[in-house]
């Protein structure tokens, strides 16, 4: 008995907490492209530098709070910044929109038009990010590291194995939580949520009710940068911040987004968990876990790992073509990508 503790609590230490904290930062980046999917009718791929963007922002002003010597002590010093990395986020995509897409937006232009112009406005966001920034790793976590480390969830269980609980998880799920628990109820209850609702639904019965266009563009808008903002403070947070990774990431969020219903917030964030446990679970070596559950003094020969953690995103890619194979519509049935 005391072997299958052990061996679900190497299960929980090395995949159940590390994919549940990467799938709630996945699942807010892929809110966001739902979104803009949903309302603006097309792919957003600038998306991932706009979270670069937000961070970026996010750093910078960490970095000055750290240098005053302002903080939050145990807890890092980015959650004060982080309001102004939205704010900047936020400004970006409003200007971004009012002088790029805007105007396509006036010619009806086709979604695979709006679709070719966000990736001029990623590489336009890339290059700003790496002139400001720099290409290069930066560190801007601060305070407690753990809540529980391996070495005291050893001596509290007296196990063999153990679980170590870093903070900026915790930090992930409950912020996850509570923004995708505020993003429901104003979609749901507010005025300007419904209205959305209904722009989406049918534009041009939109317009008849009243419904101005422009505000609902705006207002998508200004959720879609808060998303990628909090979502790339997260995921830097939790792992590093390198402006390249987040072209990489777009690729996860992406696979997240079709898989579950593009254009489905619900299946969005259902689509990033299984996204993001299926990314820990190929890449995790089992020996040492089917070890714990076979007879005595007994591991298989091999790492038993499908592939190396060099090829992680490459189980993204193979999801995206699954589905989009066989089931274009995602679990949640989403509308179809024109």
């Amino acid at each position: 008995m005391e072997d299958i503790v052990n061996a679900l609590a190497l299960f929980a230490n090395y995949v159940a907490v590390p994919a549940t904290a990467y799938g709630a930062q996945l699942a807010l980046g892929a809110l966001g492209v739902t979104l803009i999917f949903g309302i603006l009718r097309f792919a957003n791929f600038a998306h991932g530098e706009m979270m670069s963007f937000g961070t970026m922002a996010t750093i910078l002003v960490t970095w000055g709070l750290q240098d005053a010597g302002i903080g939050l002590g145990p807890f890092p010093t980015a959650l004060l910044a982080l309001p102004v990395g939205i704010l900047a986020a936020i400004t970006m995509a409003l200007v971004v929109d009012r002088t790029v897409f805007r105007f396509y937006r006036r010619q009806r232009s086709n979604p695979i038009v709006f679709a070719i112009v966000s990736v001029g406005v990623m590489f336009l966001l890339a290059g700003l990010v790496r002139i400001i920034i720099g290409p290069d790793d930066q560190s801007f976590a601060d305070g407690a590291r753990f809540v529980i480390n391996a070495r005291e969830f050893k001596e509290l269980t007296g196990l063999e194995e153990g679980i170590a609980i870093k903070q900026t998880q915790i930090i992930t799920v409950v912020v996850a939580g509570a923004v995708v628990a505020a993003l429901f109820w104003f979609l749901q209850k507010t005025r300007s949520g419904k209205a959305m609702r209904a722009y989406s639904d049918d534009e041009d019965l939109a317009l008849l009710s009243g419904i101005s266009p422009e505000r609902v563009v705006a207002i998508c808008w200004i959720i879609a940068a808060a998303l990628a903002a909090i979502a790339g403070t997260l995921y830097g947070l939790d792992k590093t911040y390198k402006p390249f990774i987040f072209l990489q990431i777009l690729l996860p969020i992406f696979a997240a987004t079709i898989l579950g219903g593009i254009g489905q917030p619900v299946g969005a964030i259902l689509g990033a968990f299984i996204v993001a446990f299926s990314e820990v679970m190929v890449t995790y070596a089992f020996r040492k876990f089917l070890a714990y559950l076979g007879p005595q003094d007994w591991a298989p020969d091999g790492l038993v790992q499908l592939l190396s953690t060099d090829y992680k995103f490459a189980v993204s890619f193979i999801i995206l073509v699954v589905v989009l194979l066989i089931r274009p519509t995602g679990i949640i049935r989403g509308k179809v990508i024109v």
